[in-house]
């Protein structure tokens, strides 16, 4: 008989195991729940974080970008003021679930509460051997919110599920049912408090039911030091429309997945990406999408923007299945690189079993056009002006899409307040 090797762990592997070891008895949760936690704490401790080995990771080495495990500081919290005007605002600060506003339609009940009953207990399985982000959610994950939007319920104001943290590790969890019928904007909004560091991580977990429409935003803008882990899974039904909007402005290494199930026919899935990176952020934003079903359709839009030292990460997977004749899949991502020293490394995949199908991907890098850069310069506009107005007039475009014009000030405000900052 062949004995493997125990995996050597690293300063940070160990720190992990240590501190699941000092808070299980705190974390909430029924028997069942306390068994999958610890079967999800104990493969994180024999298999250790995923390296470039394995291929779901290969452009983030997780094991080697996560160097140590920061410990709480309890610093006192408040949430900060909603990004729209009017929206209702739902917060879990330093990974507690805060009281919340009643909306017609809307029932919302703290994760905490389904943790401690055991119904969260299957929603706590993770997606498959190379699920590092469920791994640690499942294991850690204290509390979140639990949302159910009723068939034909239209949210005439936005909804901000609001995550801000202060230093150490907080772990938040959104699984989401959207009604027949039902339409809302949401926007998840992850900050930070301070410029300590943090390890954050967060799983939503969205089933769009038939017929809905439904816009989601993540805003991602936590501190320089800050490691974010998200992750998004979404089963999208009959004729169901979902435009996904990420714009990532911030944190020192961030991993952002999204995976879709496209289950219905006539179901519309878009997604549209901001990657803002400087200084020495590593930004890994994931995508698989599939189509199992005759008649489906979906965009994917990717802009991003690079400089210093930093580098980013865009994969993206489509897969047809056999059964999914008249599928319009269309991918592109497209890359400023404003820095000799920064990296973007772009990875598209389809795979297709159908025959009667439109498939796509593109994929560009470039520097600023300098014709145009010439343009703004010979008109008395100052460089660094000019570079700026081409870079907003770059990711301005996908933006735009959204049509709330309240929206897409307050997006346009995040990329120029971002920009200033990098200038």
């Amino acid at each position: 008989m062949t004995v493997q090797p125990a995996i050597r762990l690293t300063a940070a592997e160990t720190a992990l195991g240590e501190a699941y070891g000092k808070i299980m008895g705190d974390l909430p949760g029924d028997g069942a729940v306390a068994t999958m936690r610890d079967g999800l704490s104990y493969a994180l401790k024999t298999e250790g974080l995923p390296t470039r080995r394995r291929e779901a990771w290969h452009y983030t080495d997780l094991k080697a970008l996560i160097r140590t495990i920061p410990a709480n500081d309890d610093k006192v919290v408040t949430p900060v003021a909603a990004l729209l005007h009017g929206a209702d605002v739902f917060s879990v600060v330093n990974g507690v679930s805060q009281s919340v506003p009643v909306v017609d339609g809307l029932t919302l009940t703290p994760y905490s509460a389904s943790l401690q009953d055991g119904t969260a207990a299957d929603g706590l399985e993770i997606r498959d051997a190379e699920d590092a982000i469920g791994q640690i959610n499942g294991a850690f994950v204290a509390d979140g919110f639990s949302l159910e939007l009723a068939a034909g319920a239209k949210l005439e104001s936005p909804l901000e599920l609001q995550s801000i943290h202060s230093a150490g590790q907080y772990h938040s969890r959104f699984p989401v049912t959207f009604g027949a019928g039902s339409g809302a904007t949401v926007i998840e909004r992850h900050t930070s408090s301070g410029q300590v560091e943090a390890l954050v991580s967060s799983v939503s977990d969205l089933v769009v039911g038939e017929g809905a429409e439904i816009i989601w935003i993540i805003l991602q803008q936590q501190a320089p030091g800050d490691t974010h882990l998200g992750q998004m899974k979404v089963r999208l039904e009959k004729d169901a429309r979902l435009t996904v909007f990420v714009i990532n402005a911030g944190g020192r290494l961030v991993r952002q997945e999204i995976h879709v199930d496209v289950v219905g026919e006539g179901a519309d899935f878009k997604l549209r990406g901001i990657n803002l990176l400087g200084g020495d952020t590593h930004c890994d934003l994931t995508m698989t999408l599939g189509h199992t079903v005759v008649d489906t359709t979906s965009t994917q839009i990717i802009r991003n923007v690079v400089m210093d030292r930093a580098k980013g990460v865009f994969q993206g997977q489509i897969r047809v299945a056999a059964e999914a004749q008249k599928t319009d899949a269309r991918m592109a991502c497209n890359t400023l690189l404003l820095s000799d020293e920064a990296e973007f490394s772009t990875k598209p995949e389809l795979e297709i079993f159908a025959d009667d199908v439109q498939c796509a991907h593109g994929a560009t890098v470039a520097d600023i056009d300098h014709r145009q850069l010439f343009y703004l310069l010979a008109r008395g506009i100052p460089e660094n002006k000019a570079r700026g107005l081409l870079v907003r007039a770059f990711v301005a475009a996908i933006v735009e899409e959204l049509e709330d014009e309240t929206i897409v000030e307050a997006l346009e405000g995040v990329i120029t307040n971002w920009l200033e900052a990098h200038d």
